[in-house]
C-alpha cells in the first residue's frame, strides 16, 4: 500500500513510518527536512512546511492510498492538507486527542462524549488552553473534507522511546533514582499509551481503511500504580503524599498529574472499540524499560520538565517542619 505521512519524523510520526516500514509498504514522509535525515532510507521524501502552508512537493508524482497526519495542530493546516491532496488521496488518518473531548459536557466515557465548542475567538496559538479545542476544530475541518473517507484517532498520553517531552521519561529516570518523592494526587487517574502501540495501530486503522473515531487509551491506573510498575519489585522508590499548596510553594510540578478533578474524566477513556479494532497494549514495564534504555543510550540529557531534587527536598522540609 502506498502510505504518506505528514510529519513521520519525530516520535508519532517517527514511530507509524517504522511500522509501515516493517510491514513493506510504499512510504512516503512529508517534513520539513530539518530533522531525522538518517531515518528511514527506502521512503521517498517530500519537504515542505505547513507552517507556512508550503504543500508544493505534494501535487506531483503518483497518488497515495492513505495518508496520516500527525502534525495538524490548527484547521487551517488540516484545509490546507485538503487542499493539496483532494483527488490524490483515497483515505485520511487524522491524530487527534482526548483532550479534545469537553470537559464540562459529560463524563460519558467512549467516543460519543461532546467535543470543545468551536473557539469563539479564532487563534493559532497553540496552549494549555487552546489545544484541546483546536483539535476538536482539526477534527471538524478533516469532517467536512473528508466525509466517508476519515478516521480519527484521539490517544491518551503517549510514552515511550523518543518522546520529545520528556514528561514519562522524567518519572522513569527519577523512579530508577530511587528515595522519596513528594506527591499530591497519588491516587489521580492516569492512562497512558505505548507509542509503538499507536504506530501499529494507526497502520492497521490506515491499511483496513477503517472511519469512525477510536480513543487508544491504556488501562486505566493511578500515579501510584503507574509509579508501583516502573520499579521492579517496589524498588526503593516512595511516593510522599503532601498538600498541593506545599508543593506549589516548592516549586514542585509533576509532568502528567492532572490535579484538578475537572481533568480526570480524559483519563478514564474506555478505548472498548479501539481494542476491537486491533488495538494492542504492551505491559507498562517494558515500556519503562525500553524508555529507560532509550535515556541511557542518549546520554542522559537534561530534562525539559519535573521538578529539581532541590525543590523536592524543600517540599519534605516544608511538610515536616509544618
Amino acid at each position: 500500500m502506498r502510505i504518506l505521512v505528514l510529519g513521520g519524523t519525530s516520535f508519532v510520526g517517527r514511530h507509524i513510518a517504522a511500522a509501515a516500514e516493517r510491514a513493506g509498504h510504499d512510504l512516503t514522509l512529508f517534513h520539513r527536512g530539518r530533522t531525522g535525515a538518517d531515518l528511514f532510507p527506502t521512503a521517498t521524501r517530500r519537504h515542505g512546511d505547513r507552517e507556512s502552508g508550503d504543500y508544493s512537493s505534494l501535487l506531483e508524482g503518483p497518488r497515495w492510498d492513505t495518508v496520516v497526519d500527525v502534525s495538524a495542530y490548527v484547521p487551517r493546516q488540516v484545509e490546507q492538507a485538503a487542499d493539496a491532496l483532494t483527488g490524490r488521496v483515497e483515505h485520511y488518518v487524522l491524530v487527534s486527542s482526548i483532550s479534545a473531548y469537553d470537559p464540562a459536557g459529560t463524563t460519558e466515557p467512549t467516543e460519543a462524549a461532546p467535543l470543545h465548542p468551536p473557539l469563539a475567538v479564532p487563534t493559532e496559538q497553540v496552549s494549555g488552553h487552546t489545544y484541546g479545542p483546536l483539535k476538536a476544530d482539526c477534527e471538524r475541518s478533516a469532517r467536512r473534507r473528508w466525509e466517508g473517507r476519515l478516521a480519527v484517532v484521539r490517544p491518551t498520553y503517549v510514552v515511550g522511546p523518543h518522546d520529545p517531552t520528556d514528561r514519562f521519561t522524567w518519572w522513569v529516570r527519577r523512579a530508577a533514582e530511587g528515595g522519596r518523592l513528594p506527591v499530591a494526587g497519588s491516587q489521580t487517574p492516569l492512562q497512558l499509551v505505548d507509542v509503538r502501540d499507536l504506530g501499529e495501530f494507526m497502520l492497521r486503522v490506515a491499511t483496513r481503511r477503517l472511519t469512525g473515531a477510536y480513543d487508544v487509551a491504556g488501562p486505566e491506573r493511578t500515579v501510584a500504580d503507574t509509579v508501583a510498575d516502573l520499579v521492579p519489585g517496589g524498588g526503593t522508590f516512595e511516593l510522599v503524599e503532601l498538600p498541593a499548596a506545599v508543593l506549589e510553594a516548592a516549586g514542585v510540578r509533576l509532568p502528567l498529574v492532572a490535579t484538578d478533578p475537572a481533568d480526570w474524566p480524559a483519563m478514564r477513556r474506555s478505548g472498548v472499540r479501539a481494542r476491537e479494532a486491533g488495538l494492542g497494549i504492551r505491559p507498562l514495564p517494558q515500556t519503562a524499560a525500553d524508555t529507560r534504555a532509550w535515556d541511557v543510550a542518549r546520554g542522559r540529557l537534561p530534562l525539559r520538565v519535573g521538578p529539581s531534587p532541590e525543590q523536592e527536598a524543600a517540599a519534605l522540609a516544608a511538610a515536616a517542619g509544618a
